[in-house]
């Protein structure tokens, strides 16, 4: 037994014994991917390559993977990280952003913030709108005006999509590489404007009958 621990610890020294090999599991393509997205996601990978990674600054050396994906890692707060202590988000405050968003729609946070959260700037309640809607591109909401239920009927539909791509990011939806939860939002927003389409339809044709009746009642 001596002797075969001497040898192992031997051969350990020169590099000779075998090793766990890491197997990287590659995540299974979607022969469906839009071509469009497919080619500006790699040139998107190809951007961060030439420019992310610069020599004179050493943390930038941990910020993208080698094939140009992001290391999700790099952007985690930092361990021992304080939140803010000046000021507290409270109920109150998530309420009038609430009410902001239905009266000016995503997007206008400038007048939010002068009209009903002064002491938060436009950014501060863009950050805050990405926790409460869970997602952290707004562009697709961009102009979108929603009540209360309505918000988190959209929290729960894009947490429904991160966990789908495991892309739920500390609470908010972002972007995979391969452009696969870009694809299926755009997706679900034009299927969110063909009901509001098909709905006011309904209410025209319910008014027209309200019109006609009135017509008859006067004959």
């Amino acid at each position: 037994p001596f002797h075969e621990k001497s040898t192992h610890k031997m051969l350990a020294e020169e590099n000779i014994v075998e090793q766990p090999v890491k197997v990287k599991v590659e995540e299974p393509t979607n022969e469906e991917v839009d071509p469009v997205l497919h080619e500006r996601q790699e040139w998107i990978k190809h951007m961060r390559l030439k420019f992310c990674i610069r020599p004179e600054f050493e943390i930038t050396k941990t910020m993208i993977h080698e094939d140009g994906t992001l290391n999700q890692d790099y952007f985690r707060p930092p361990k021992g990280a304080k939140p803010e202590e000046a000021r507290k988000w409270t109920d109150d405050d998530k309420t009038l952003l609430i009410q902001g968003i239905e009266k000016y729609g995503i997007g206008h946070f400038t007048e939010i913030s002068r009209e009903l959260l002064p002491k938060w700037s436009g950014n501060d309640l863009r950050l805050k709108t990405i926790r409460l809607i869970g997602r952290q591109n707004l562009q697709l909401y961009k102009g979108w005006k929603g009540n209360g239920d309505e918000i988190s009927r959209q929290f729960e539909k894009n947490k429904e999509v991160g966990l789908k791509y495991g892309t739920w990011k500390q609470g908010c939806l972002v972007y995979d590489d391969d452009g696969l939860v870009e694809q299926e939002l755009l997706a679900m927003k034009r299927a969110d404007t063909a009901a509001s389409a098909d709905n006011e339809d309904s209410e025209v044709a319910v008014d027209d009958d309200v019109e006609m009746e009135d017509v008859s009642l006067l004959a």
